[in-house]
């Protein structure tokens, strides 16, 4: 059975939980980083099917954290 595009992948991000911790607006952490506000939502948004190492790192310096603080995966969906 193919997955659907939302069940491709369980990687999961933590944007709104790390803006909502700095006190930061989704537009203000797009303006730091350089990035459209769509962009950003996508990814928020888990709708992303890849992110550029250089936007990582932008995401990093822009809230102050590591890879694994904006990222996790989710365990296999059990049949």
């Amino acid at each position: 059975m193919t997955p659907t595009p939302a069940e491709d992948h369980r990687v999961v991000c933590h944007i709104d939980s790390l803006l909502a911790a700095r006190g930061i607006t989704q537009t203000e952490l797009a303006d730091r980083m350089g990035l459209s506000l769509v962009n950003l939502s996508i990814l928020k948004n888990n709708h992303a099917r890849a992110i550029r190492f250089t936007t990582l790192t932008a995401l990093c310096d822009a809230l102050d954290c590591q890879p694994g603080d904006l990222f996790t995966v989710t365990a296999p969906h059990q049949p």
